[in-house]
C-alpha cells in the first residue's frame, strides 16, 4: 500500500446531462481537464452524468466494464493522473432489461479500484408533486462498498441512498473516512431535504461528504436539485454550488476525521451491534 496522503484536493462536478450521450461526455471531459488543472486528485461526476432519461423509458445504452464509456472514463483517469470516480453509470445485466445503475472508481493510472451498485431504488409518489418508480428499469446491488485508497477509506453510495443512515454506518464501522453520494435529488424534494441529511450522514459517521449532483431541467417531465457540496466530519459546508453547471473545489484533511472522532468518540459509543 502506498503512503496515506492526509491532504489533497476533490473536485465535485454538478451537470444537467440530458439523452444525448455524447455531449454529456464532452461536457464531462472538459470539466474533468478544468479540474485537473486547478489540482484535483480526485473528480467525482454525479448520478447518471452519461445519460439522464425520462422516468420510466427504457435506458438505452447499457455499458459493461469493457464498454466505450467505462473505458473512455479510465482513459481520462490515466491521461490526468487523477481518481476519477464515474457518479453512476447504467451497467448492462445478462439477460435481463434492466440495468444495474452502477458508479465505478477508477486510480490514476486507468485501473478500475470499485464499483458500487446502487441498493435502495427510488419508487416514490407524492401527489401532484414527483412520481418515479427507479425499480421499473434498475435492478438494486447488495452490497455495501468502502475502498482502501492512498486518498484514504472511500465508502460510496448513490442518491436515495442517503435516506437510509444504516448503509452509511456500515460504510463508517468499516472505516470510510470520505463518502461519495453523486446524485440527481428531484428539485422538490432536495429543496427540503439534500443538504440536511447530507449534513447528518456527515456529522452521525464524523466523516467527509462529497456529494456531485445534477441540477436544473433534463426533459419537459425532469428536473434535479442541484447543490453540489462538500462537507466536513463536524458537519460543515465547505464548498458548495447551488445552480449551473461547473465543479466545487475542496481540500480534504483525513486528519480533521480524526481530531472530530478523537474530541467526540461517538462512533465508540455504538451500544447496538453494527455489522461490518
Amino acid at each position: 500500500m502506498e503512503r496515506i496522503i492526509r491532504r489533497w484536493k476533490v473536485a465535485a462536478v454538478q451537470m444537467t446531462s440530458t439523452r444525448d450521450r455524447r455531449l454529456n461526455l464532452q461536457i464531462a471531459g472538459k470539466l474533468a481537464r478544468k479540474a485537473a488543472k486547478a489540482g484535483a486528485r480526485l473528480i467525482a461526476f454525479p448520478e447518471n452524468f452519461t445519460y439522464l432519461h425520462s422516468e420510466g423509458r427504457t435506458i438505452p445504452f447499457a455499458d459493461t466494464l469493457r464498454s466505450e464509456v467505462p473505458r473512455q472514463i479510465a482513459a481520462w483517469a490515466g491521461e490526468l493522473g487523477v481518481y476519477i470516480l464515474a457518479g453512476s453509470i447504467p451497467e448492462k445485466i445478462q439477460g435481463s432489461s434492466r440495468v444495474y445503475n452502477t458508479s465505478l472508481l477508477f486510480g490514476p493510472d486507468g485501473k478500475l479500484l470499485a464499483r458500487y451498485r446502487k441498493i435502495h431504488l427510488f419508487d416514490i409518489a407524492i401527489p401532484g408533486r414527483v412520481s418515479l418508480k427507479e425499480s421499473r428499469t434498475i435492478a438494486p446491488g447488495n452490497r455495501p462498498v468502502v475502498m482502501n485508497t492512498p486518498l484514504g477509506r472511500l465508502g460510496l453510495s448513490i442518491c436515495y441512498d442517503l435516506r437510509f443512515p444504516e448503509l452509511y454506518r456500515i460504510l463508517a464501522a468499516r472505516g470510510a473516512q470520505v463518502i461519495f453520494v453523486p446524485s440527481a435529488f428531484t428539485a422538490y424534494t432536495g429543496k427540503y431535504h439534500w443538504m440536511v441529511l447530507l449534513r447528518a450522514r456527515a456529522i452521525e459517521n464524523q466523516c467527509w461528504v462529497v456529494a456531485p449532483a445534477q441540477v436544473g431541467r433534463h426533459s419537459r417531465k425532469r428536473q434535479s436539485h442541484g447543490e453540489t457540496v462538500v462537507i466536513d466530519p463536524w458537519g460543515e459546508i465547505v464548498a458548495v454550488r447551488k445552480k449551473g453547471q461547473g465543479i466545487v473545489m475542496a481540500e480534504i484533511d483525513l486528519d480533521r476525521v480524526r481530531r472530530v472522532r478523537t474530541g467526540l468518540p461517538a462512533l465508540d459509543h455504538i451500544r447496538l451491534k453494527i455489522p461490518r
